[in-house]
C-alpha cells in the first residue's frame, strides 16, 4: 500500500517515542535521556536508551537502534505497512491513499474479507466437533497422534463432504458469496454455479504476522489428490509474503533463539507436538526473499529442512541464493538434511525431540553448504569453482560474511590471504558498496566527511540556515552524495534524527545512515556545529586540492582555466601554511 511521505514524516512528528516504548517498556529518566533493560536481548543492566530529542532509541548491547516505527516493527513483529497502521489508529489518523502510484487497495473489502475468513475459520473448528461425520477427521488426527492442544492452538478445522456446506451459511446474501469467491473460499463454474472449494479435507488456517486468517490449506484423508490444497492468491493472500505457523510461533516465544523452516502444515504441526515448537512452512514454493526475510526478523538463527534426496538439496541451493543478498550482520543460516524418504513429521515420531534438535544443531552453516556444493560441481576444476564462487560472494552485502567466504576460498585455494585473492581473480564487493563510509563498528571522529554525515543526522539542527554548499556538489567523494541530500534536507526545515531515519528507509543510504546514527562521533555538545563547519570547510577545500590538481595535469588551457589555476595556487598556498 503506497503511502504518501508527508504522511509518514507527520506520523513520526506526531509520535512521542519515550510515550511509545514506556506504554510497552517501564523506562526510567537517566539524565538526559531514558533506559531499560533492552526489549530486544536479555541482559541485567539496562544499556537500551531512548533519546526525547532526536526521537530515537538505540541499545549499546544488541544495537537494536531506530525511530519509533522501528520499534514498532522490532517489537510487535509487524511488517513496515502495518506499524504505520498502528501507529496511526493510536493517534486517531486516517491513513490517505497515494493517488497514481502502485495498485489500489480497496480496504473496505479487505477488512470484510479478514472477518468472512476469520468466520471460516470458526467454521471449519465447529464441524470438527460437531458434524455427523466428524469422526472420519477426529480418527485422522487420532492416527497422526495430535493432542486436541495442538489441534486448539492451530486451529484446525474439518471441512465436510459435500458441494455447499460453507456456501448454504451465505445462502441469501449474494453481496456476501461474491466477496467469499474472491477470497477464494467459493468457486463459481462456467455456468456460473457457486460451491465450496474445500471438501473432505483437514483445514489449516493461515494466519498473518498480526494473527489475522487470510488463507486455507486443506490436507485429504487419503490418498486422494492434490494431497494439499491451498487457497488461491486473492487481495488478502500473497502466499511468497507469508510462512505458515509464524504467527503461532511468535505467540509462543517472543524473541526466538531458532527458527526451522519446512515444507508442509503437518510437519509444522506434528513439530510442535514433539515440543518443536519454532517450526514455519513455506507454503509449497522455493523459500522466498520475502519469506526469509520474516525469518531473519523473528530469530537471528534461521535452519532450512529439507529432505536429503537430489530435489531437497536443489531447494535448498536455490534458498542460499536467495538469501545471500539479505544476509545481515548476526544473521545465521544454515541447512539441515534429513534421511532420503524422511519428512521431519516422519523423522520426529521415529527418533523423538532429543535426537531431531540434535541434528537441528548440527546443520550445515551456509558457508559450510555454499563450498560444499561448489567444489562437488567443480569436480576439481579450480578455475569453475572461483568463478562460481566469487559471482556469489559478490552478491553479500554483510561485510564480516563477505570476508569469511573469501577466506575460505583463499584457503581452498592455497592462497594466503583473501587480499591475495582479490588481487589476483578480481572482486567487485557489494558490502563496501552498501556501506561506502566504512561505519561499522567505529568510534572517535573518523573522516571528516563521516564526521559531518554523523553529525547533522544525530543534530539536524547543525544544517539550519546553512548557505549553499557549491564546492561539494562537484568534489568526487564515496558517500558525499549522501551530506548534500542531509543539508538540502536540514537546510530549510526543522527535523529529527527520527524523521531524517524514515527520509532514508526505502534509499541505498538507509543501513549508513542507522549506523552513523549511534555512531560515538565524540564531540562535545558545546562544539557540534563548530566542528560541523570545520568538517565543510574541509571538504570545500578538498574540492579546491581536486581542481588544483585537474588543471595542474592539463596540457593546455583556456583561458578562463589559467585565471582559475593562478587564484588556486594562492589558495593553496595559504591552505598549506
Amino acid at each position: 500500500m503506497p503511502i504518501p511521505r508527508d504522511f509518514i514524516n507527520e506520523l513520526v512528528a506526531r509520535t512521542d517515542i519515550v510515550e511509545l516504548v514506556n506504554s510497552k517498556v517501564p523506562l526510567k529518566k537517566a539524565g538526559k535521556n531514558y533506559s531499560a533493560c533492552c526489549p530486544f536481548h536479555s541482559e541485567k543492566t539496562p544499556s537500551f536508551t531512548v533519546s526525547q530529542d532526536k526521537q530515537f532509541y538505540h541499545c549499546f548491547g544488541c544495537g537494536a537502534h531506530g525511530n519509533a516505527i522501528d520499534f514498532v516493527m522490532e517489537y510487535d513483529r509487524l511488517e513496515f505497512v502495518d506499524a504505520i497502521e498502528d501507529l496511526a489508529g493510536q493517534l486517531g489518523l486516517e491513513i490517505p491513499k497515494e493517488q497514481g502510484r502502485g495498485p489500489k487497495v480497496d480496504h473496505a473489502l479487505s477488512k470484510d474479507l479478514y472477518q468472512l475468513m476469520e468466520e471460516a475459520c470458526n467454521f471449519y473448528q465447529a464441524q470438527l466437533r460437531q458434524h455427523s461425520d466428524k469422526e472420519k477427521a477426529q480418527n485422522y488426527l487420532e492416527y497422526r497422534g495430535l493432542s486436541s492442544d495442538v489441534v486448539e492452538r492451530f486451529n484446525i478445522g474439518f471441512a465436510p463432504d459435500g458441494w455447499d456446506n460453507l456456501l448454504s451459511r451465505y445462502r441469501d446474501n449474494q453481496g456476501l458469496q461474491e466477496k467469499l469467491l474472491t477470497a477464494g473460499m467459493l468457486i463459481a463454474n462456467d455456468n456460473g454455479k457457486r460451491y465450496d472449494r474445500f471438501r473432505d479435507r483437514l483445514m489449516f488456517p493461515i494466519r498473518d504476522r498480526r494473527g489475522r486468517v487470510i488463507g486455507f490449506g486443506g490436507r485429504v484423508f487419503g490418498e486422494g489428490t492434490p494431497k494439499y490444497l491451498n487457497s488461491p492468491e486473492t487481495p488478502i493472500f500473497h502466499k511468497g509474503n507469508e510462512l505458515y505457523g509464524l504467527y503461532e510461533l511468535k505467540l509462543k516465544h517472543r524473541n526466538p533463539h531458532r527458527a526451522l523452516i519446512v515444507e508442509g502444515y503437518m510437519d509444522v504441526v506434528a513439530l510442535a507436538q514433539y515440543g518443536v515448537d519454532y517450526a514455519v512452512a513455506s507454503l509449497g514454493t522455493s523459500t522466498t526473499a520475502e519469506q526469509l526475510q520474516l525469518l531473519q526478523r523473528s530469530a537471528r538463527e534461521v535452519v532450512c529442512c529439507y529432505d536429503g534426496d537430489r530435489a531437497g538439496k536443489e531447494a535448498a541451493w536455490r534458498a542460499l541464493e536467495t538469501a545471500l543478498p539479505l544476509l545481515k550482520p548476526g544473521d545465521k543460516l544454515k541447512f539441515m538434511f534429513l534421511e532420503q524418504g524422511e519428512d521431519p513429521d516422519s523423522t520426529v515420531r521415529n527418533i523423538g525431540k532429543e535426537a531431531f534438535e540434535q541434528h537441528i544443531d548440527q546443520a550445515k552453516p551456509l558457508e559450510t553448504f555454499l563450498f560444499e556444493k561448489l567444489t562437488e560441481e567443480a569436480d576439481g576444476d579450480k578455475s569453475t569453482l572461483v568463478k562460481q564462487a566469487i559471482a556469489l560472494i559478490e552478491k553479500v552485502k554483510d561485510e564480516i560474511l563477505q570476508n569469511l567466504l573469501l577466506e575460505n576460498l583463499a584457503h581452498k585455494l592455497g592462497l594466503n590471504s583473501s587480499d591475495e585473492l582479490k588481487k589476483k581473480f578480481g572482486f567487485n564487493s557489494q558490502a563496501a558498496k552498501a556501506n561506502p563510509l566504512g561505519a561499522k563498528g567505529l568510534k572517535g571522529r573518523g573522516t571528516p566527511l563521516r564526521l559531518a554525515i554523523s553529525l547533522i543526522i544525530q543534530h539536524p539542527d547543525v544544517g539550519n540556515n546553512l548557505p549553499a554548499q557549491p564546492a561539494l556538489q562537484h568534489l568526487s567523494m564515496p558517500g558525499l552524495d549522501l551530506l548534500i541530500q542531509l543539508l538540502d534536507l536540514t537546510r530549510n526545515t526543522q527535523m529529527t534524527s527520527a524523521q531524517l531515519l524514515e527520509h532514508f528507509r526505502q534509499q541505498p543510504q538507509f543501513e549508513t545512515v542507522k549506523k552513523l546514527s549511534t555512531w560515538e562521533h565524540q564531540v562535545a555538545t558545546d562544539k557540534l556545529k563548530h566542528e560541523f563547519k570545520k568538517s565543510l570547510v574541509w571538504l570545500s577545500n578538498q574540492y579546491l586540492e581536486q581542481r588544483y590538481q585537474e588543471l595542474s595535469l592539463k596540457q593546455s588551457h583556456t583561458k578562463e582555466e589559467r585565471i582559475q589555476l593562478q587564484k588556486l595556487i594562492s589558495i593553496m598556498k595559504g591552505i598549506n601554511k
